[in-house]
């Protein structure tokens, strides 16, 4: 009784806290599901001049993903394939869930971001991004990254 009354408390906080405007700005259906690598990465050719791509919330790393069983591969799919401004190997762990936001991608009805910190050696500060699973965008570098070298 106990447990069910805290789960009931925790959903209807988190329903009250969403807006059911979206602020995310860089969604697009249209998108094309990306191509992948023999390392099971992301084919990415673009490079993002938009500073705010992938680091302001507003701005996520749309990466979309079909079905909850497959709902962090796409992340890995995403950060594998980038590396630091000069080539160096990155490492990333996420951090945190943050950020709700209306989508009718859920049951729930809402999405969150994932936070994600990026390092590399010689880094001086981690670099953090914003990645959402639930919709779809073009993929791009962010600004300030690179591509890992791949094989096709």
């Amino acid at each position: 009784m106990k447990k069910t009354f805290v789960f009931i408390a925790l959903l209807i906080l988190c329903v009250s806290c969403i807006s059911t405007k979206s602020t995310l700005k860089n969604i697009d259906d249209n998108a094309p599901i990306p191509k992948l690598t023999k390392d099971n990465s992301f084919v990415i050719t673009e490079y993002s001049k938009d500073k705010k791509y992938g680091y302001d919330k507003d701005y996520p790393i749309n990466v979309f993903y079909r079905d909850t069983k497959d709902e962090s591969i796409n992340q890995e799919r995403f950060l594998n394939a980038l590396a630091g401004p000069n080539g160096e190997k990155i490492s990333f762990k996420k951090l945190e869930s943050c950020c709700p936001f209306p989508t009718k991608r859920t049951e729930l009805g809402a999405g969150f971001l994932g936070v994600y910190e990026i390092k590399w050696e010689g880094q001086k500060k981690p670099v953090i991004l914003y990645i959402n699973i639930y919709e779809k965008g073009y993929l791009l570098v962010p600004v300030g990254l690179s591509l890992k070298k791949i094989e096709l």
